[in-house]
């Protein structure tokens, strides 16, 4: 049944295997292959970014992370989380149930790198923001299995020991600038008062961060700790920030079932 059912293929078939026989034999004719095969490829994959103005969405109310979540997606990113956690919810009806609106392309147009990932050993934490409480991330990170019994992740409980380091993060935004993240001069030379000032609502350095980066802004202890700046604080900063740089998508979408 199957010989007959291929028998009209058949000539195709030898004519494809003899043709690939004979180009692996002649090394001219398997180089113009690969040119060829490498130049569709780079075609498909080049192409899309001359219509990007056109396909990513426009968010007028998008801000820029503050000196202290970046330093804390830097950590994040150090520590190698997104290896584990993706940060692009997919357009698949379960995901949109389980995480809300998909992600869109414009809400990760100043991540520098962009941390969308292709494996979930966690959850996806596109919108984590505001889901849980800072000291819910803090106790998450110092013992995964106090809050989370079946919790596979390591503890990073060191966090809460080590001092951010700041004095780096003008240089750091002025970088992220250079590659079209709209940092101003103001931002960029307080960007280390600014890490410490987010931290540290009872300094004269809090009100500098509200009026650069908005009065929406959370400003706050997010570790707990009241005489120094974390790198616990960064991260739980950075944590409490994913899906809230812009309402594009809740604008755009309905929401996904709780």
């Amino acid at each position: 049944m199957f010989r007959k059912i291929l028998s009209p293929f058949a000539r195709l078939f030898e004519f494809h295997a003899r043709t690939h026989y004979r180009t692996e034999r002649h090394s001219m004719a398997l180089t113009l292959g690969i040119i060829v095969a490498a130049g569709v490829g780079g075609f498909v994959e080049i192409a899309p970014l001359f219509t990007i103005d056109e396909t990513v969405e426009a968010a007028p109310d998008m801000r820029l992370y503050t000196p202290l979540e970046q330093a804390g997606r830097d950590i994040y990113i150090r520590e190698g989380c997104y290896a584990c956690h993706s940060q692009m919810i997919r357009t698949l009806q379960d995901e949109v149930d389980r995480y809300g609106p998909y992600s869109l392309a414009v809400e990760s147009q100043y991540d520098h790198p962009m941390l969308w990932g292709s494996k979930r050993t966690g959850p996806d934490l596109a919108r984590l923001g505001n889901k849980y409480s800072d000291d819910w991330h803090v106790r998450h990170l110092v013992d995964p299995r106090a809050v989370v019994p079946e919790s596979v992740m390591p503890q990073y409980a060191f966090l809460l020991d080590r001092t951010l380091e700041t004095e780096s993060l003008p240089d750091r935004l002025a970088a992220l600038r250079a590659v079209g993240v709209p940092y101003s001069d103001e931002q960029i030379d307080n960007a280390d008062a600014d890490a410490r000032g987010q931290a540290r609502p009872d300094t004269d350095a809090a009100d500098g961060v509200s009026k650069r980066y908005g009065d929406a802004t959370s400003v706050r202890h997010f570790d707990g700790q009241r005489d120094r700046v974390t790198e616990m604080d960064a991260l739980v900063a950075y944590l409490q920030i994913l899906g809230g740089l812009t309402d594009a998508a809740f604008a755009n979408q309905p929401p996904g079932e709780d």
